[in-house]
């Protein structure tokens, strides 16, 4: 399958939902308060941001400057057109770019915030690529793929090894924090029922929708979609998305 036919049509199964991945927005505003103080203005970073649940919440809280990063332009024109709805188009700088080759200021980021992206650069990648963008004393945000023991069901060794064999436990990405100039300041697990209420269900009404599509790389994202959704209802105990804050040192 070519790579860029089923990345296409990745982003075409995901294109009208509010997240392109498992999240909530309770408890991202709890973890939101949980946050050292910031600048009263803070600069705000969203790096992976989808269609814009994380960027759009930030700028609610903070109503501050924030720059929402992706590399898919579509999701971002539905960002931008949901700010306008919201009233928040003020505070958000939609930006078409690669998150892992960003050239911007140094130091210039107060808040840094990423929510199930930074696997495409791999945890340890991100924490390197991301932290000359930090100013003294920046908080990070990163929800990432987590394993939650050290031994897990052979079933989900080989469904990673193939989606993201990269992934580690908690005990290895704090690892990995603390000799990539970061102090970690908590650790949270997003919930299961968060992945089913707030991506699955409406992803499962796309997949209806594309299921008698002719194109062939869509037939392909839908099975490993299929056999994601099977994988989580079955191992949900075993891993899931953990949110890592970090200030940097």
């Amino acid at each position: 399958m070519d790579e860029q036919l089923y990345i296409q049509a990745l982003i075409e199964l995901h294109e009208g939902l509010a997240r392109q991945g498992p999240g909530d927005k309770q408890f991202s505003e709890f973890i939101i308060s949980q946050l050292p103080s910031l600048p009263e203005k803070p600069s705000i970073a969203d790096l992976g941001c989808g269609a814009g649940a994380g960027a759009l919440l930030l700028a609610e809280i903070f109503q501050s400057h924030i720059k929402a990063v992706d590399f898919s332009s579509i999701f971002l024109q539905q960002l931008e057109q949901q700010a306008v709805k919201q009233g928040l188009d003020q505070y958000i700088e939609t930006v078409h770019a690669d998150m892992g080759c960003l050239d911007w200021e140094p130091e210039s980021i107060d808040l840094l915030w990423s929510e199930g992206a930074a696997y495409s650069i791999t945890f340890d990648g991100a924490l390197k690529a991301w932290r000359q963008l930090l100013a003294p004393g920046g908080i990070v945000v990163i929800s990432e793929m987590t394993l939650f023991a050290d031994q897990v069901p052979e079933a989900i060794t080989e469904f990673m090894q193939k989606c993201y064999s990269a992934i580690k436990t908690e005990k290895q990405n704090i690892d990995i924090i603390a000799t990539s100039g970061y102090e970690l300041l908590a650790t949270y697990r997003l919930p299961s029922q968060a992945w089913w209420e707030n991506y699955y269900t409406q992803l499962k009404e796309n997949i209806t929708k594309h299921k008698q599509s002719d194109h062939g790389a869509m037939q392909f994202v839908i099975r490993d979609t299929e056999q994601e959704m099977k994988m989580f209802e079955q191992y949900s105990d075993y891993y899931g998305y953990t949110f890592y804050i970090m200030v940097k040192q």
